[in-house]
């Protein structure tokens, strides 16, 4: 899952960041609305997590424009105002959700996971194939009853590649869903993961590189 931060107090704006990396989400931070723009053109995301009182372009006018060019974003709104009007105001705007500061992560947190769900197609909560069981409510991989310790990468990517049922999924879409956009070294960041994952899953390999293409699950749903 992708999500962009667009927070201009750089200490909050990097706490909720770092936060969502530790449980495996790809994050992107803005410290302006310009710049969240900007970033939202140039990429796919799942979530924007939007503060609302924002330097160069409101929060608002930035929902706005989530809006007009129908983005599948789903929005996040973050604010230091609690009022019903301010809560119905922003919600007007478009946005699909909204969290008052101060806030504990783990709420912020289940909001994001929530709202990415609803900015996929319905999927299970629990993923299965070729003896993989992975849990993503509670971060969970067992590969036939034997629990899995994986990274959060590692863990995000396998759970990309479970979503994709058997399809190939090429290292591009890999990076656009698991990587942060400024990681310098991600293609080479996909090799490794996919060696370190493949080592952990063991034998019989599961992971299936399919040359010039990209890579899938193989064996039975």
């Amino acid at each position: 899952m992708r999500v962009l931060v667009v927070e201009d107090e750089e200490f909050l704006a990097e706490m909720i960041a770092e936060g969502l990396r530790r449980d495996a989400l790809a994050v992107d931070v803005a410290p302006d609305g310009p710049t969240a723009l900007r970033k939202l053109g140039l990429g796919e995301y799942d979530v924007l997590v939007l503060d609302r009182d924002l330097p160069g372009l409101h929060g608002d006018d930035v929902c706005r424009r989530v809006v007009e060019r129908r983005l599948l974003t789903r929005v996040l709104m973050l604010t230091a105002s609690g009022t019903v009007r301010d809560r119905v105001d922003g919600l007007g705007l478009g946005a699909d959700d909204y969290l008052t500061k101060p806030f504990a992560y783990d709420e912020l947190l289940a909001r994001v996971l929530a709202l990415g769900r609803r900015a996929r197609p319905a999927l299970p909560p629990v993923l299965e194939r070729a003896g993989l069981v992975l849990d993503t409510a509670r971060r969970q991989v067992s590969r036939d009853g034997r629990y899995l310790a994986l990274s959060r990468k590692e863990f995000a990517v396998l759970e990309t590649l479970m979503r994709a049922d058997g399809a190939v999924v090429s290292g591009e879409d890999l990076i656009e869903q698991v990587w942060e956009e400024d990681t310098s070294y991600r293609t080479n960041a996909v090799r490794v993961t996919l060696s370190k994952l493949r080592a952990k899953l063991g034998e019989p390999q599961v992971i299936e590189t399919v040359p010039g293409a990209g890579y899938r699950v193989v064996g039975a749903a």
